[in-house]
């Protein structure tokens, strides 16, 4: 059964993140990676979301499998993110590579205390 909801919430989240990235990086002119950068910020959200309703009792180990596992797994990439950053850092664009290194740490540490946090305040 776990692997089921594994492969289940997989199934949601490899084509999300596929749609999800070329739908931003079509809407910026820019050698930034912003689809990658939103599917795993937004995958960082949600894994906050997730463990803070854990903690709280408002979730249990078969959502964490679904979502935590399954779809996060699959919506978030970071061999996508070190691909882009040392692509970026290969063709001269040094400071978009640090940029991408810097913002992703920062932006996807946020959201997951952002997401806890919240949960924390809906669920305690």
């Amino acid at each position: 059964m776990n692997w089921l909801l594994v492969v289940t919430g997989a199934m949601v989240g490899a084509p999300l993140r596929y749609l999800t990235d070329r739908a931003v990086q079509s809407r910026h002119d820019s050698v930034f990676p912003w689809g990658t950068f939103a599917v795993n910020v937004t995958g960082c959200l949600i894994l906050g979301l997730l463990t803070g309703a854990v903690a709280e009792g408002a979730a249990g180990s078969h959502l964490q499998l679904l979502l935590g596992t399954g779809l996060c797994g699959a919506l978030t990439t970071y061999s996508t993110f070190s691909y882009e950053t040392l692509r970026l850092s290969e063709t001269g664009a040094r400071f978009y590579a640090a940029a991408n290194v810097a913002a992703s740490v920062v932006a996807g540490l946020g959201a997951a205390f952002a997401g806890v946090a919240l949960a924390q305040a809906v669920w305690a």
